[in-house]
């Protein structure tokens, strides 16, 4: 009996393989198509931006310094504004300015700053205040005067106290408190019942806020972040018109199960919180079309949330690197970390309104580098 003979279906294993071929390259057809989509590119881009910019500011500051030119304040008109910002025109230009239309915007900056120049006492006709990087602890009394605020920009100087008479300014629609040093928040802020915009973030000893704030129904944006609640205020869930609302970074360990009273909120940001779990009640906010939370600790969350076509639901991991010390000393050169961790959230939160899904999951690992 002679030797058995194979034969092989040269077709058919040439069809495996082939099938092989168009699974693989199909592969790497969603992998380039993933890739473009990303925010990360984008993102990449942006920060990149950002920070060389900032590093243009430190070290045409530290040229200032050196040179020992005070920072001066400006004063200039509404309609110059996207003029001055571009460049195109300079505050002594020339251009004259009609006074009745009392339009004014008020700058000033400079660590020089201790108290605000006495000129400002007859400028009551001002609507903005842009003040920060200065040494002014408290804002004058003679700021009743200013009926016609309607902008008050005061982050990142070294306020300890809100004055009373903040309340007596009710046409304010915009108030920025961020980065200084306030522990309390007076009870007349809710008189300031057309405001819009109240920012509060990283005031650090900044744990409770007044029940009279119940009454700011104007509220659309509300930033609390980088404090110390350990619960969402009662004033809080009253605000019936807020739709921007960010707790992040602070103490709470769960959410109030009436967070459905925001029937209005659409964006939530929950992330570096001890949180463990989000209520059911969320289910009830119907506008909610945004949620970002901490990926560490949360193992319970309702799953008509986390999976809506509808909510982008954010997870944020935090991947700690070996040279996570180099790291964050090199954030402390640019500035506080959790500022630029800030500006880094809201830039790819920036990113992802545009796509209609999110990464089930994301980490700041890509761009360590950046930061």
């Amino acid at each position: 009996m002679g030797p058995a003979i194979v034969v092989y279906d040269l077709s058919l294993i040439q069809g495996i393989w082939e099938g092989r071929i168009r699974k693989h390259k199909k592969r790497q057809r969603k992998e380039r198509e993933r890739q473009e989509k990303s925010a990360l590119a984008k993102l990449n881009q942006e920060w990149s931006h950002r920070l060389e910019h900032r590093k243009r500011l430190r070290e045409k500051s530290n040229q200032l310094n050196l040179e020992n030119v005070a920072t001066d304040f400006k004063l200039y008109h509404s309609s110059e504004k996207n003029l001055l910002s571009e460049g195109r025109i300079s505050l002594d230009s020339g251009i004259e300015i009609d006074i009745d239309e009392k339009t004014f915007i008020f700058e000033l900056n400079g660590e020089q700053w201790k108290e605000l120049p006495d000129s400002i006492k007859e400028m009551t006709y001002l609507r903005e205040w842009h003040i920060s990087r200065t040494s002014i602890q408290e804002l004058p009394k003679y700021i009743e005067l200013f009926q016609d605020l309607r902008v008050l920009q005061l982050s990142r100087n070294g306020i300890k106290e809100l004055l009373a008479e903040i309340g007596i300014l009710r046409n304010l629609k915009e108030l920025n408190l961020s980065y200084n040093k306030l522990s309390s928040i007076p009870p007349e802020l809710g008189n300031c019942e057309n405001l819009e915009k109240l920012e509060l973030t990283e005031n650090l000893d900044l744990w409770e806020l007044p029940f009279e704030l119940s009454n700011l129904k104007q509220l659309l944006y509300l930033d609390i972040s980088a404090n110390k609640f350990s619960s969402i205020p009662i004033c809080v869930l009253r605000m019936s018109s807020l739709q921007w609302l960010d707790v992040s970074n602070n103490d709470l360990k769960e959410l109030p199960q009436d967070i459905d009273r925001l029937e209005e909120v659409q964006s939530l940001f929950l992330q570096k919180n001890p949180m463990t779990y989000l209520p059911h009640a969320l289910c009830n906010l119907t506008k909610l079309s945004m949620i970002v939370v901490s990926g560490e600790r949360m193992v319970k969350m309702p799953t008509a949330i986390c999976s809506s076509p509808s909510i982008k639901f954010i997870k944020l991991f935090d991947k700690h690197c070996e040279d996570e010390k180099e790291q964050t000393e090199s954030m402390k050169d640019h500035g506080s970390e959790k500022e630029l961790e800030k500006e880094f959230i809201q830039a790819y939160v920036e990113t992802m309104r545009d796509r209609e899904t999110v990464p089930c999951y994301t980490t700041k690992v890509s761009l360590s580098c950046q930061l």
